[in-house]
């Protein structure tokens, strides 16, 4: 533990394997549980298709590519097999944070129509596009706290469907991602403080409307279940590959990681969908490392990387966040492999190498996972799970940068 806490005090880049990883533990969710939120969405698909020409094209489902990344493997490390699932480029949000994100508003809509009768699960819900619907959502508010790639997908999705959407954003929000929320017709309200400020703020003004609902970034479990859902569709994705992951073959996933909730809720798909043939990684800044340090104290949302004397300031906006989610850490307890930092200054270096090399355009946070698989090779991990390091596929999970300005 001291070792630990030394590391993350000197900002030093480094990795910490989960001592409590694969025990026994009680879970409030099951892979069942992950099969009904794709069931909604499938209900929702038709009426994602009328919203957005972007969902059209996939028939209304949100969904990214499985990709190869031949030349930027190589240019990584060398010799091992990298995939790279390409959630920067989700269409209507283009971050991660479109599958929680508008999941999450999509079962507040719902819920609200069943209770009024004006809707049952049988009915197309292209329905719900319709003016006097629409009128029926303007009488609510659906407001967020977000450093910006959140309030896209809340704003986006809320305003669009003729919700009144109020995005609280911190001050390393991203000038870009404000002026996009604001012409989709979202109000933004900024804040000099943090991502933990702008929350804090968007909830309490929430709680004194009973026409206002608030999509909680750190305790969600509508928000946690939607980004679970990538488990199945990166399933279909892999057999098309002809890749079977199992225990001697596994998968190792890096994953960016901010107040934990979208890695959190990817984690939990795959490690019910696949068992001991996955192991996830999550990936943090050195001044903002807050999963980590929540997980190795044991101590979770009761302790911030202010505490120790770390800044959470960071390049990588969508992973600014002091104090990890409570709820997430718990159930990271035994699910989570391990975690790691690093610094800011090989974010914009990864970024700009992904762009030359495979034509791809993500933001500096998205590349935080690319270092994964040469930081975790050189640990001690594989012997301890008696995996033979060519038999293992990485996949690199990228987090945004769809609607990134050219400049």
């Amino acid at each position: 533990m001291s070792e630990c806490l030394d590391a993350l005090k000197s900002r030093t880049p480094f990795v910490w394997l989960n001592p409590d990883y694969g025990k026994s533990a009680v879970l409030p969710y099951s892979l069942q549980d992950v099969y009904d939120a794709e069931a909604r969405l499938a209900r929702f698909a038709p009426l994602l298709a009328e919203l957005f020409d972007e969902a059209a094209v996939q028939h209304g489902i949100i969904e990214s590519e499985l990709l190869d990344i031949p030349r930027l493997s190589e240019k990584l490390f060398p010799g091992t097999r990298m995939l790279l699932k390409a959630d920067h480029n989700l269409p209507v949000a283009g971050s991660i944070k479109a599958r929680g994100g508008i999941y999450n508003v999509l079962c507040f809509a719902e819920k609200l129509c069943l209770e009024q009768g004006i809707l049952t699960t049988n009915d197309n819900y292209r329905k719900l596009a319709s003016p006097e619907i629409r009128n029926f959502f303007g009488k609510y508010t659906v407001s967020v706290g977000s450093t910006g790639n959140l309030g896209l997908s809340i704003g986006t999705i809320s305003a669009a469907l003729g919700f009144k959407a109020r995005v609280h954003m911190s001050a390393d929000a991203k000038e870009w991602k404000k002026k996009l929320l604001r012409s989709r017709g979202v109000e933004v309200i900024e804040y000099t403080g943090d991502y933990s400020t702008a929350v804090a703020q968007g909830r309490k003004e929430a709680e004194t409307d009973p026409f206002s609902f608030f999509v909680d970034d750190e305790n969600s479990h509508e928000l946690f279940l939607g980004y679970s859902v990538a488990a199945l569709r990166i399933k279909e994705q892999l057999k098309l590959r002809g890749i079977v992951p199992d225990r001697e073959h596994p998968l190792f996933v890096y994953l960016p990681c901010g107040v934990g909730g979208a890695p959190g809720g990817v984690c939990f798909g795959l490690k019910m969908l696949f068992g001991d043939a996955v192991h996830c990684f999550f990936a943090e800044p050195v001044d903002a490392p807050c999963v980590l340090l929540g997980l190795a104290t044991g101590k979770n949302a009761e302790i911030s990387v202010y505490d120790i004397g770390l800044t959470n300031n960071t390049l990588a906006d969508g992973l600014a966040v002091g104090r990890a989610s409570g709820f997430v850490g718990g159930l990271m307890q035994t699910l989570l492999a391990g975690a790691y930092t690093l610094t800011d200054d090989v974010l914009p270096v990864l970024q700009a190498e992904t762009r030359q090399l495979e034509k791809l355009k993500i933001e500096p946070s998205a590349a935080a996972g690319f270092p994964g698989p040469e930081m975790v090779l050189k640990t001690a991990f594989c012997r301890q799970q008696g995996i033979k390091e060519e038999n293992i596929c990485h996949i690199l999970w990228t987090t945004g940068g769809r609607y990134l300005p050219e400049e």
